[in-house]
């Protein structure tokens, strides 16, 4: 009963602005009473829907905010179906208002359905990652894009904490064995490692990249971040960690490379032959970032050769998976599907702050400014 009263509580607060709306090329305020049509795209539960009251980022539960957009006067749409020419969500890209996605199964908004979506006037992610919609073509368009900044940036650099140390002791080869009925200490043993005395590179250190860094501190590891900003001084100090400017300076001196920056025309693909031939051979990777970072095929290739001791990650070009994609079948994998930032803990937050959103939406006003991906023709610096 708690639980349930607590999450009641996330999602009533809905914090007031003082701040006055205002109008892009397509009027972005919803008149006092205005009826719209709001689309959300989410990942469907099936059976697991009931299991948690809680469990608010999926089909079933819709952010638990049904009750409170129809209660005003809203249609609400809820679907998994994203792809294709005759899927669901293309039938109501026409007269949508509002479109509602997630990282997790995001619905990806190309510049032909931007084009055909006459009504839209706010995309917004639930999460953090608005990469699956073409921003250059939402700019130009004059649409709002927002996500929930910091909602679950705790949830993903946990998750990549995690996975450094499954890499590093090689801990899915040993789960495997016990899975199988098998004993084989050798079988494992013979690539597992300590953390500490480990070099851990960032390849960028926003907010998941400076809460990987503060967590790994403990562990006695030497740890460099890359990032197109360097931190202050006085927390470079405080987190024991060191900024290296020259990307390529840094990565040759890793044992573990954690991928920490948004996806842009500058990132896709980053990661490819020629890069990945700079890092040290046996590096382990972590990439909750974007799949799209990594040349998809130079890692298999690197990871067969054993240029990279191990990859991990949960983040894939295109979401879902396809059962063919070659990240599957690679030795020395530990991936899983897109889960890091969708914790219960996560869902709380990020359901309470994509109301928010659409309570100042109908309301004429602002959103926090770190929540702006795209306002007023300007995209954010970090996708720019």
């Amino acid at each position: 009963m708690a639980m349930r009263q607590a999450t009641k509580a996330a999602i009533r607060a809905c914090s007031s602005s003082s701040s006055t709306g205002y109008f892009a090329r397509r009027q972005f305020n919803a008149s006092s009473g205005d009826s719209k049509k709001i689309v959300g795209v989410f990942y469907k539960a099936n059976e697991y829907a009931t299991k948690n009251p809680n469990f608010l980022g999926c089909v079933e539960n819709a952010l638990g905010i049904r009750d409170w957009l129809e209660s005003q006067g809203h249609q609400y749409i809820v679907t998994d179906d994203k792809e294709g020419p005759d899927c669901e969500l293309e039938k109501h890209i026409p007269d949508l208002h509002v479109l509602i996605s997630t990282p997790f199964h995001p619905a990806y908004v190309t510049a032909e359905r931007i084009k055909k979506a006459k009504n839209l006037k706010l995309l917004l992610t639930a999460g953090i990652g608005s990469d699956h919609i073409d921003l250059q073509a939402a700019a130009a368009a004059g649409l709002t894009v927002a996500e929930v900044t910091g909602s679950n940036v705790v949830s993903v650099a946990e998750d990549e904490l995690m996975r450094i140390l499954i890499l590093m002791r090689n801990f899915v080869p040993g789960y495997n064995q016990v899975v199988k009925g098998e004993w084989n200490v050798a079988g494992i043993a013979y690539r597992a490692y300590d953390l500490e005395g480990k070099t851990i590179g960032t390849v960028g250190a926003g907010r998941i990249g400076k809460l990987l860094l503060q967590r790994l501190k403990p562990f006695g590891c030497n740890l460099l971040y890359h990032d197109r900003l360097q931190m202050a001084p006085e927390l470079e100090k405080e987190i024991g960690a060191k900024f290296v400017e020259d990307l390529n300076e840094m990565l040759p001196k890793c044992d573990v490379v954690v991928i920490n920056m948004p996806l842009t025309e500058k990132t896709r693909g980053m990661f490819n032959k020629e890069l990945i031939g700079k890092l040290k051979k046996g590096v382990l990777i972590v990439n909750n970032a974007r799949g799209a970072i990594m040349d998809r095929q130079a890692v298999v290739e690197a990871v067969e050769s054993g240029h990279i001791g191990g990859y991990s990650g949960d983040v894939w070009d295109p979401q879902p998976a396809p059962k063919d994609h070659p990240w599957r079948y690679m030795p020395n994998q530990a991936m899983t599907p897109h889960t890091s930032g969708t914790t219960i803990d996560a869902q709380l937050r990020y359901a309470a702050g994509t109301k928010d959103m659409l309570d100042r939406y109908f309301k004429g006003e602002d959103f926090p400014a770190q929540n702006y991906i795209v306002k007023d023709g300007e995209l954010a610096p970090q996708y720019r």
